[in-house]
């Protein structure tokens, strides 16, 4: 255990977390108190760095979400998905994987560097994250390979020179506690460090499944005369008992045929990450008009996983009904090695009435890892040296030994993979007069080996921005884009259908931004147009071919229609609202001949919710140190990939937040009127993935 293994650890962990320490800023000039607004002063950033070139969000022709760390102290989150709901447009897939814009999107960048820590099946933290920018809609030009919905980028929290310390407690209902430590500080005149450590530990409210996380995270910033370099090292240690999760089994109107507590996996079951990661990042300025980034990213970690899984439902005692679930047993062990490095140079000079900044860039990178894989698969009764089949609605666990089950080596050779990204791209950014015009292309190049197979292709990709600051509160924009991304290696692979073409897409965005009556009221309204090509699904019929691997089917084209809506407010000096809008209709436009798929032309695509709302508000009471918030998520009704219906859904959340100098303390209940719902769907033999009950927790904070 986790926790065994590092009990000193907790001795550092204090209180909980400063939600937001003030809601207002008062400076005293003589006999004036000038008063800042909460939202402008903490939810909004005058600059964003998602899109490259560092740029006011009104002067950008981009839509770009960011979530600060004051936000995600205000609602006390913890991974990623506790924050989807303040994104118009996303809403929960699975795992880290979100929809955005009405496609599946799982791709997520750590400071504009590519490579994932969290390897796929477990979701980040925010523990060491300072903020979250979601750049909306295709980022190829800038990027490289990623979904044409949208991208996420996480800035990691760097050390500083204003020496802070806070330390951090939690107890919540399912048997949750932990904490973290923090500070940060100069050690000398030009270097300053970081240290913190966090860990948690809780039950899932699924039947046996937990969860325990340990994350070490260390850094070193020294300035010199023209740049500043940082280096950062993090560890990330997560135990899930009881995992890989699926869903609850559901009828094609979408009510759940067994208990959201259902579990297919056995107690012993579990998914464990091990992961480090070393970073290094470097800004210089060698002179006013040529700014220079260099990035360097390490990653080695490994991923073991036994757990059961769902492969079928059947009829176990004859009356019509599915009440029991077919079951195969899993043993696999992933290792995950890679580098990613980037370089950026912006230079800066007016050309007559002309401001011109030109980016330049390039990225590479490298991943190699390989997955032992072996199996056991059930039948719908019970045999020897096979996993038992699992009633939905009296479960019996422990009926069987995995230890003594007859497993089959699936792959040869612990399949070997390896997957290399290059890119160089370069834009221009002009500005005349209230006009600013962006134009910018790149160049891609991929090359993927799987067991000795081969796959590779390249490709370019546009983008064209235009904005006009129609006043200095508001502007109007309007761009187009593309975007390419190769299939993943394992989709590549004939047993699963491979190997497929590229997935390429295209978008056109038209809207409006606003920072009116002085910063008070923030806002942004996009309309877009997305079509997306070879796009794979899950193939509903999981292995048609009884190759033991289950296939992927293709779609010929996919088209997203819809628009976005974010406010934020300071509807009066001490009460906040943050409200987020997206509508989307996401179709299938054309098809690939069916590939034998229940879906047509016409038909929406997979979990693609046609409504997605969420707000936040929070009133303060300054005079005893109080606050109140409350928050909802409602996400409108979706089809699954084996088209069954996935209910819409309202939650809301709410915070009681109280403040006594350097102390904070915040009671927080999720989903308080214990609502029963899906938060996405699957295929039918994994069912729909079970939103939380309701659950509580108590975070105090201590600042030094």
């Amino acid at each position: 255990m986790i926790l065994t293994r590092n009990i000193s650890l907790l001795m550092l962990l204090g209180a909980a977390s400063p939600l937001a320490a003030q809601d207002l800023a008062e400076v005293d000039r003589e006999d004036d108190i000038i008063v800042i607004g909460r939202a402008e002063r903490l939810y909004r950033v005058e600059e964003t760095s998602s899109g490259k070139l560092p740029t006011d969000p009104l002067a950008s022709s981009q839509s770009i979400t960011v979530i600060t760390d004051d936000l995600i102290r205000d609602q006390g989150a913890r991974d990623a998905q506790d924050l989807y709901r303040n994104i118009s447009g996303v809403s929960v897939f699975s795992y880290a994987g979100v929809t955005a814009r009405g496609f599946r999107q799982e791709e997520n960048f750590f400071d504009g560097l590519r490579g994932d820590p969290y390897s796929g099946f477990s979701v980040p933290q925010t523990f060491n994250i300072e903020r979250l920018e979601f750049l909306k809609g295709p980022a190829g030009m800038l990027y490289g390979q990623s979904a044409p919905g949208g991208l996420f980028n996480y800035i990691s929290k760097k050390p500083s020179f204003d020496p802070a310390i806070e330390a951090r407690a939690i107890v919540g209902t399912r048997d949750r506690f932990g904490g973290s430590a923090e500070a940060t500080g100069p050690l000398s005149g030009k270097i300053a460090g970081r240290v913190a450590v966090f860990y948690e530990n809780s039950d899932n409210f699924r039947w046996n499944a937990d969860n325990e996380t340990l994350i070490l995270d260390a850094g070193l910033r020294t300035d010199f005369d023209f740049g500043t370099l940082t280096l950062q090292a993090t560890r990330y240690d997560i135990d899930l008992g009881g995992n890989r999760l699926r869903g609850v089994p559901t009828d094609d109107d979408g009510n759940f045929l067994a208990d959201r507590r259902w579990n297919h996996n056995e107690a012993t079951d579990f998914l464990r990450l091990q992961s480090n990661v070393a970073q290094a990042l470097l800004a210089v300025e060698p002179t006013d008009q040529l700014k220079l980034d260099f990035g360097l990213r390490y990653i080695d970690a490994n991923e073991s996983q036994e757990y059961h899984e769902p492969r079928g439902l059947f009829d176990s005692d004859g009356d019509g009904e599915v009440d029991s679930s077919i079951r195969e047993f899993r043993d696999q062990f992933r290792t995950y090695e890679s580098w990613s490095f980037g370089a950026n140079a912006i230079w800066s000079a007016d050309v007559g009435d002309i401001g011109n900044r030109i980016l330049a860039g390039m990225d590479y990178y490298q991943e190699d890892g390989s997955l032992n894989y072996y199996r056991a698969r059930g039948t719908n009764s019970a045999v020897a040296g096979l996993p038992t089949p699992l009633s939905l609605t009296n479960p019996q666990y422990g009926v069987t030994d995995p230890s003594t089950y007859d497993l089959t080596l699936i792959y040869p050779d612990d399949r070997p993979a390896s997957a290399r990204r290059a890119g160089l791209y370069i834009l221009e950014e002009a500005t005349i007069g209230p006009v600013i015009a962006v134009v910018g292309a790149r160049y891609d190049d991929f090359r993927d080996e799987l067991q000795g197979q081969s796959y590779g292709d390249n490709a370019w990709t546009w983008r064209a921005g235009l904005t006009w600051r129609v006043r200095e509160d508001v502007s109007l924009f309007g761009q187009y884009a593309t975007s390419f991304e190769p299939q993943g290696i394992a989709q590549q692979d004939v047993l699963a259908g491979g190997p497929f073409s590229p997935l390429k897409g295209d978008m056109l965005e038209a809207g409006m931004k606003t920072a009116l009556l002085g910063g008070r009221v923030q806002s942004s309204l996009s309309v877009y147009q997305i079509r997306r090509t070879n796009v794979l699904q899950a193939d509903p019929a999981g292995d048609p071919g009884g190759d033991g691997v289950d296939d992927f089917v293709s779609f010929g084209e996919v088209t997203s229609k819809g628009f976005d809506l974010d406010l934020a407010a300071d509807i009066t000096p001490d009460w906040v609202l943050t409200v987020n809008y997206g509508y989307n209709d996401t179709k299938i436009t054309k098809d690939n001949g069916g590939s034998g798929f229940s879906l047509n032309i016409g038909d929406r695509f997979p979990n693609a919710p046609k409504h997605q709302l969420g707000f936040w508000t929070r009133y303060q009471i300054r005079p005893v140190g109080l606050a109140f918030a409350l928050g909802g998520d409602y996400v409108s009704a979706r089809r699954s990939i084996s088209d069954q219906r996935v209910k819409p859904y309202l939650v809301f959340d709410g915070s009681i937040i109280y403040e006594a100098g350097p102390w904070t303390a915040m009671v927080r209940i999720d989903n308080i009127l214990d609502k029963t719902y899906a938060s996405s769907g699957f295929i039918d033999r994994t069912g729909h993935f079970p939103g939380e009950p309701r659950s509580a927790f108590i975070e105090v904070t201590r600042k030094f």
